[in-house]
């Protein structure tokens, strides 16, 4: 149910009423994925055959998808559209300026657990796809911690380097009246950049945009940084981080608590190469703090840790060799659905 206010000049936002439910992502390691998710992370484990692994957070069928494929990337992201009137006013949004819309076939909808889905193209080349119903199951949860925090605020939020910051808000905004939560300054590895938050629910963002406009190349091999889910409780973070340095996997970033929506979390390298940071208790943009809700522009990622791992030299030289692969290669818009803050 949709409680927060609309712009004064839209009656018809769709904002509160849009939700990110799952990732389909492709992998040529489903067994390391299957250790990672489940022993490290702590998610139930669904092996639906030898090609094809699910995991679960909660009642909902699906949460990640991961396919046997050539990627190593996540390749579609699923939101749930609370009804159908809102689910074909956004639709509309996108048949209306001449978006090309695919039906999700029947396999795709088993796949995911939803009752409906229609796909069309989104930024980077990472397929966006709505649906309004899940499919949900009453199979107890085989998870190592206590649960993961869902519900109205989606299961998370992903972060997006981009060369066209501008596209890929406009995108946001035209196609689900998302909404600026704040930006941070902050400088990687010499690489400065302004990040951009925005939220299209109460979780303070659901996705988080790197602005790295000016350079030549993308910093990633990967078309998301990141994907965030959050911990019931700070023991489930604390026991899902000893457990990933534990099992082997990379971690890369410690834990640290952010300055912006206060989250505590880590992260990690999935086996495809994204992180996945596993975070909790960040601030929730109640509809009393919406209708008071500045943006705000912080220095720095973290009040305090998120201190970086240190990469092998063969991972660094993999990081090279891909990114200068991708030398010149224009970055994916959908200049349709920028809303004119294209650049």
């Amino acid at each position: 149910m949709n409680d927060f206010p609309g712009p004064d000049t839209d009656l018809d936002s769709v904002f509160g009423a849009v939700h990110l439910g799952y990732l389909v992502a492709h992998s040529r390691r489903l067994t390391e994925w299957r250790r990672f998710g489940e022993l490290a992370i702590g998610m139930h484990t669904d092996a639906l055959d030898e090609d094809t692994l699910r995991f679960r957070l909660d009642d909902h069928a699906c949460r990640f998808l991961i396919r046997r494929g050539h990627a190593e990337d996540v390749t579609a992201l699923g939101w749930q559209i609370d009804d159908h009137e809102t689910f074909e006013r956004i639709l509309a949004r996108v048949a209306d300026r001449g978006v090309p819309i695919e039906e999700g076939t029947a396999e795709d909808t088993a796949l995911r657990g939803v009752q409906r889905l229609w796909r069309f193209p989104g930024p980077k080349g990472i397929a966006t796809e709505i649906f309004t119903t899940p499919m949900t199951t009453s199979e107890p949860l085989r998870m190592l911690g206590s649960g993961w925090v869902t519900g109205e605020a989606g299961m998370g939020h992903v972060a997006i380097v981009s060369r066209e910051p501008e596209s890929m808000h406009g995108y946001y905004r035209t196609l689900f009246d998302s909404r600026l939560s704040d930006f941070i300054d902050e400088n990687i590895s010499g690489l400065k950049m302004k990040i951009r938050f925005l939220r299209v629910n109460e979780r303070h963002h659901s996705i988080a945009i790197a602005n790295v406009r000016g350079v030549k190349l993308d910093p990633l091999r990967t078309r998301v940084q990141h994907v965030n889910i959050q911990s019931a409780t700070l023991d489930d973070m604390l026991a899902a981080y000893g457990r990933v340095t534990e099992l082997g996997f990379r971690m890369a970033w410690s834990v640290g608590q952010h300055t912006n929506d206060r989250e505590l979390s880590f992260y990690c390298v999935t086996p495809s190469g994204f992180e996945l940071e596993v975070g909790w208790n960040p601030i929730v943009v109640t509809p009393e703090r919406e209708a008071a809700w500045e943006a705000t522009t912080y220095q720095g990622i973290s009040i305090w840790g998120h201190h970086t791992v240190s990469e092998t030299v063969l991972d660094k030289l993999a990081r090279v060799r891909a990114a200068a692969g991708r030398l010149r290669t224009p970055e994916i818009t959908v200049p349709e659905l920028t809303g004119g803050m294209s650049r």
